[in-house]
């Protein structure tokens, strides 16, 4: 196996390097003949890589911009999502050859940003041995090893939901290093996420012993992880925040909003809601969703549409998640007008919802001899990006067509 991956790397280097060669060679075959060209403008050289889906052709084309152009080296949101794209290939091969391409660039890694990104880029990659390597070769590249890069380490084992990665990093921290309130929260977030909230609150006596108090961030944390999986203990991390005078925001009570209407206390949650009005913290978004689904749930269309009007009342925005929750429901109660305009209200917030969801408002609409309606919501689909094969015209349709 490490053969075959030595093999795999060596090839791609070789390709890279054949390609980047010939990059070379052409721009100095035409300095030779033709007055010097201005380089690509970055805007050019960066949407040309978002469009290329040949890995090969990504990795050589951006290892080349990355050499040209500080500039290029600066633009984070393209690493991201060429990372992400190769990764999703199946592609690490390309992922290394890419991100170790980037410990050559010394007056870069003099300031530790970009060691933090190539740590944190590996863990978006999923490869968090990689991200310890790095991590650990640090000195030897002449890059600064703080507690930020430290906790870059540390995401990266947490994305990967590496808990004994995470352990073993923060029992074999340099001496050089004391871990931070974001270090614990890395922690307790990753052990919440597998359900260990024993360990979590041991990590929060750790804190206490270390004299780093836990944070609004740390309680926010463990308040959703207890109301999903032991809500009879949540008090106890309400009572943490009181010891700590730490103020709960809309995050602390969306988290119990969102475990009484899975219980289907939804009056309980109306009643929650009227006191954050009331006392503050103000409600957002997620607070009106909660409720939403809330009354939903109990079949309570008439509360649920007067929360939706009054989303603006309240100083909200509807996002993402409330069309979510509303056009599916609107579609199965046969309330179509409101599920239509769910539809283009979403799409005209750039709220984009499942195409599936989508589908279900045209599948109902031409069942209800609505075809004109129905083609025209499959049309605002075309022009707002969802593509032919998720939305689409049900072939029943056809026979409707006079």
């Amino acid at each position: 196996m490490m053969t075959n991956r030595i093999s795999c790397l060596f090839l791609l280097h070789r390709r890279l390097s054949s390609t980047t060669a010939a990059i070379a060679t052409s721009s100095v075959a035409t300095d030779k003949t033709n007055p010097p060209t201005p380089s690509l403008p970055l805007s050019t050289t960066i949407n040309m890589l978002f469009n290329e889906r040949d890995p090969d052709k990504l990795a050589a084309a951006f290892i080349a911009a990355a050499s040209s152009s500080y500039r290029f080296r600066c633009s984070h949101r393209i690493y991201e999502i060429s990372v992400r794209r190769l990764a999703k290939y199946g592609r690490l091969d390309a992922v290394e050859a890419i991100l170790e391409h980037h410990k050559s660039f010394s007056s870069d890694l003099a300031r530790e940003g970009l060691a933090i990104r190539l740590i944190s880029l590996y863990g978006k990659a999923g490869m968090p041995a990689h991200a310890a390597a790095t991590f650990r070769q640090l000195p030897d590249l002449g890059s600064p090893r703080t507690v930020k890069s430290f906790n870059a380490l540390l995401t990266a084992y947490a994305q990967a939901g590496d808990l004994n990665g995470l352990d073993e990093a923060f029992r074999d921290i340099p001496a050089s290093i004391t871990p931070n309130y974001i270090s614990y929260n890395i922690l307790i977030g990753a052990l919440c996420a597998k359900g260990d909230l024993e360990a979590a609150m041991r990590t929060v006596d750790l804190m206490n012993t270390n004299a780093i108090s836990p944070d609004l961030i740390t309680c926010n944390i463990l308040l959703h992880s207890f109301y999903n999986n032991k809500p009879s203990e949540a008090d106890k991390i309400w009572a943490m925040m009181r010891e700590n005078n730490i103020e709960p925001d809309s995050r602390s009570f969306n988290g119990k909003l969102r475990w009484l209407v899975a219980e289907r206390r939804t009056q309980e949650a109306v009643e929650l809601v009227d006191q954050m009005k009331r006392n503050g913290p103000k409600p957002d978004a997620f607070t009106f969703n909660a409720l939403l689904k809330g009354h939903i749930q109990d079949g309570n269309l008439e509360e649920a549409e007067k929360l939706f009007l009054d989303f603006t009342k309240n100083e909200c925005s509807p996002n993402h998640q409330t069309f979510e929750i509303l056009i599916p429901y609107l579609s199965e109660a046969g309330e179509l007008d409101w599920a239509v305009r769910c539809c283009y209200d979403g799409m005209s917030r750039r709220c984009y919802v499942r195409a599936s969801f989508l589908q279900g408002v045209v599948d109902a609409l031409v069942k209800n001899s609505r075809v004109e309606e129905a083609k025209k919501l499959v049309e605002a689909g075309r022009r707002n990006n969802y593509s032919k094969k998720s939305l689409q015209m049900p072939e029943s349709s056809q026979s409707l067509v006079v």
